[in-house]
């Protein structure tokens, strides 16, 4: 297989110098920063001035760790590893007010934050009173409080104003126990790219917008972030099939006509999504549809302008992950998670 996974780590450290210019960033970085690789991406955030990181992998947690002694590092999800939590220093989401009372011997010497559920009905306290219990005993570290919004993605979603209303009425109710904590935070790149910084919120916490994605693609902004990934392939051969002949397995395609059917050696094998093969790929500058998504192969449908070799480009700056994302290919996440590096043949570009 020669499709080509280009990883731009230079882009990357730009797009998280830009968003740690403007507000203090507890950058996500779970899933091996979103299948971006750890230490790639580690080594870009922390270069642009990044000091606190959020995961929910205890494993990655520690390994950040291991690369700096003072980095603030959030495990977003619960844990009962309390001697590993302590031995490295991680600071431990509390996801309830249950999880509190039976583990708190086990908590103290944790720095720990308290989340809040909000919409997203995952983990966290379910109100306010709740959280006061746990400031009023003044038993364990809490060096933050955060939760997540489940909707601020669509701009078209009203209850993304029902969250966001609901969080600083909660804040407010803390209020007395919060002005000093080092970390309040609740907005991920859509809330931040609506909004800015909330008031009363220390950092943002972007997923996407640090990896070079847009958190929608419903309002263009004047600048796009610079994608971070390109996914490529090349022609491998090319079919000419006669009008009613058919290509792929159980006849995927079926021509309507004469017609070429370029061979690319790039499919779902690759981690290439299903609905990613709605869409066209480019070739020599020009948009061309996918007909059929294989294991191992993509068929284009071509004309004669394309030969063999030439370059067949699934991700790039024009073919972006956010506006694939609006059309329904998967979240900007998703289509990064997907992609199967290993197989790929990998190029990076280095931090200049």
């Amino acid at each position: 297989m020669t499709a080509i996974l280009k990883l731009n780590q230079q882009r990357l450290y730009e797009q998280a110098k830009a968003l740690q210019s403007q507000n203090d960033v507890i950058v996500v970085v779970k899933n091996d920063a979103y299948n971006f690789g750890m230490e790639r991406a580690f080594t870009a955030f922390f270069q642009a001035g990044i000091k606190s990181y959020a995961t929910t992998n205890l494993s990655e947690a520690i390994w950040l760790r291991k690369q700096d002694k003072e980095i603030m590092i959030l495990l977003l999800d619960p844990s009962t590893e309390f001697n590993l939590l302590k031995n490295y220093n991680i600071t431990l989401t509390v996801p309830n007010l249950t999880f509190y009372n039976k583990y708190k011997a086990q908590l103290k010497g944790i720095k720990v934050q308290l989340v809040y559920k909000n919409l997203l009905n995952r983990f966290g306290f379910d109100h306010s009173e709740e959280m006061l219990q746990v400031f009023k005993e003044n038993y364990v570290d809490i060096t933050g409080v955060w939760t997540h919004f489940a909707f601020a993605d669509d701009l078209t979603e009203p209850k993304y104003e029902i969250e966001k209303n609901s969080w600083l009425t909660v804040l407010n109710q803390l209020k007395d126990y919060i002005k000093n904590l080092e970390y309040v935070h609740a907005q991920n790149s859509a809330s931040y790219t609506r909004e800015g910084l909330l008031e009363g919120h220390t950092h943002i916490r972007p997923g996407a917008t640090a990896y070079g994605a847009l958190p929608y693609f419903d309002k263009i902004p004047t600048s796009l972030p610079a994608q971070t990934i390109e996914v490529s392939a090349s022609v491998k051969d090319i079919v000419r099939l006669k009008k009613g002949q058919s290509a792929g397995y159980s006849a995927a395609f079926v021509a309507e006509k004469d017609t070429s059917i370029a061979i690319c050696d790039i499919g779902y094998g690759n981690g290439i999504m299903k609905n990613r093969a709605k869409h066209d790929v480019l070739i020599n500058g020009k948009l061309y549809p996918i007909v059929v998504l294989m294991m191992s192969h993509l068929m284009v449908e071509v004309d004669e302008q394309v030969n063999i070799e030439d370059t067949v480009i699934l991700y790039n700056d024009q073919l972006r992950l956010d506006e694939f994302a609006y059309k329904g290919v998967g979240a900007i996440s998703e289509q990064m998670a997907s992609l199967n590096r290993h197989t790929f043949n990998l190029i990076e570009i280095p931090i200049n």
